[in-house]
């Protein structure tokens, strides 16, 4: 069992988490026809776009409520109730998600009361979704803020309808890429059931090139789709952030829940796989138990390079956990693991502790380490360290295609295999012929090779 550690610095020095309204925001971007609302100064909103256009190099739908020194005094009704006429008559939403931030959470804008008040003056936005999330800047981290929003949208919109045996709901962690959600789709369907995934980033910012333009998000969960996701006969989360969602869906429509805390690994993906086939009634197909041996050779092929690594690693705690449970399954050492915020996860850790820290509390830990695993920012800590290094997590803005990284399911596994194992033979280190001098002599004594010029 890990011990947690908590930072206690005056400050973040390379900071490794984000904000609680980032996480909401981009919740909020796996919607159809959705338009994300951040209520708080222009500067939080502009932070987000950046980051997020970064990673994903794709145009994003994002608008704040412009709060200035006077209105933040005053009250941000009316910049809210302005910013949300102004997105309905030109952007015509199905859903505007409001995230708060740590200004508006400070003054105490109380946003549900303001959202009653504007519904009754302005009878034309019965249709347009209006959902609202807390998520002050100065508690929790990125996916805390996911977590609350995708609570939020199943306790506005979610109603108890009448039950589809064939219909499951997922809902993904915000430590899923858009090809993870695509590979999750592929095997629920592969099993005759009707998937309804929320926020589905898969089907909005997967970088597909749309035949039309549109202000707001194009592609992902649709309003409809979510209504009925009381009727479903199960909901599948993945990841423990998700489970508050989970419980919030159970509670209002009845509708079971199974959550799973990884799908990254051989036993993970047998335990999926396994409840899929008892829940549709429909055997394995021959794919995944194709997939599966593939992933046991690639295990078996691999394992020689992976005993005994040291790894570093720092993520948000439903990725931490991915990445540290599997590779202690494949026989490396968690020297240093960091995350941002608690989870009941982080306990279970395969490491003598966990820290809630930042980028160099990572890299005083890292010291020494075969491979160093965390998001864009910490490029610099494994240039210092001389360590390898594999990005994962958001932002990834100095690589390709981040959000098409797969590391879900057997087939994912298996890549993940091959990617990590291909780094650790790249850097074993070099024999030659005075690796092994002859006996009775030292590396010191034994004769050197001349150098030719």
């Amino acid at each position: 069992m890990a011990t947690i550690v908590t930072s206690k610095k005056a400050c973040a020095v390379n900071p490794l988490k984000m904000s609680q309204p980032i996480g909401a925001a981009l919740a909020f971007l796996g919607l159809d026809k959705c338009m994300p609302l951040m209520h708080g100064s222009q500067g939080c909103t502009a932070f987000g776009l950046v980051l997020f256009v970064r990673h994903f190099r794709e145009t994003i739908p994002l608008q704040t409520t412009a709060m200035n020194e006077v209105t933040t005094i005053l009250g941000g009704m009316e910049n809210i109730e302005q910013a949300i006429l102004n997105i309905y008559n030109r952007a015509k939403p199905d859903i505007i998600g409001i995230c708060s931030t740590g200004l508006t959470e400070t003054k105490g804008d109380d946003v549900h009361g303001f959202l009653k008040l504007i519904r009754q003056k302005h009878p034309e936005l019965a249709e347009t979704a209006l959902v609202y999330v807390p998520t002050p800047d100065y508690l929790g981290a990125f996916q805390d803020g996911w977590s609350k929003a995708v609570t939020a949208l199943v306790e506005t919109l979610c109603e108890p309808v009448p039950k589809t045996v064939w219909q499951v709901n997922i809902l993904p962690g915000s430590h899923l890429t858009v090809a993870d959600i695509e590979e999750v789709r592929e095997i629920v369907e592969s099993f005759g059931l009707y998937p309804i995934i929320a926020p589905d980033l898969s089907g909005s910012l997967d970088g597909h090139i749309p035949e039309t333009f549109l202000p707001t998000t194009l592609g992902g969960a649709k309003v409809a789709q979510i209504k009925q996701m009381g009727g479903s006969a199960v909901t599948i989360a993945i990841g423990e952030q998700m489970r508050p969602a989970a419980q919030a869906l159970e509670a209002r429509t009845g509708v079971p829940y199974r959550l799973f805390d990884r799908l990254t690994g051989l036993a993970a993906n047998d335990e999926f796989l396994d409840y899929l086939s008892e829940l549709s009634g429909t055997p394995v197909s021959t794919k995944y138990r194709r997939q599966r041996g593939q992933l046991v050779d690639a295990m078996l092929d691999g394992h020689f390079f992976f005993g005994g690594k040291k790894v570093a690693i720092g993520a948000e705690p439903d990725l931490l956990w991915q990445m540290g449970a599997w590779l202690g399954e494949m026989g490396c050492e968690i020297a240093a693991a960091v995350t941002t915020t608690h989870s009941t996860l982080l306990e279970k850790m395969p490491a003598e502790e966990v820290v809630i820290g930042d980028l160099e509390d990572l890299e005083s830990r890292a010291a020494g380490c075969d491979l160093l695993i965390t998001h864009s920012h910490g490029r610099q800590a494994a240039q210092r360290l001389g360590i390898p290094f594999i990005k994962m997590g958001l932002p990834l803005f100095d690589r390709l295609g981040a959000a098409h990284q797969l590391s879900v399911g057997y087939r994912g596994t298996r890549d993940l295999v091959f990617e990590v194992g291909n780094l650790f033979i790249e850097n074993l280190p070099e024999h030659h012929a005075d690796s092994w001098p002859l006996p009775g002599e030292s590396h010191e004594t034994a004769p050197q090779a001349e150098t030719c010029y």
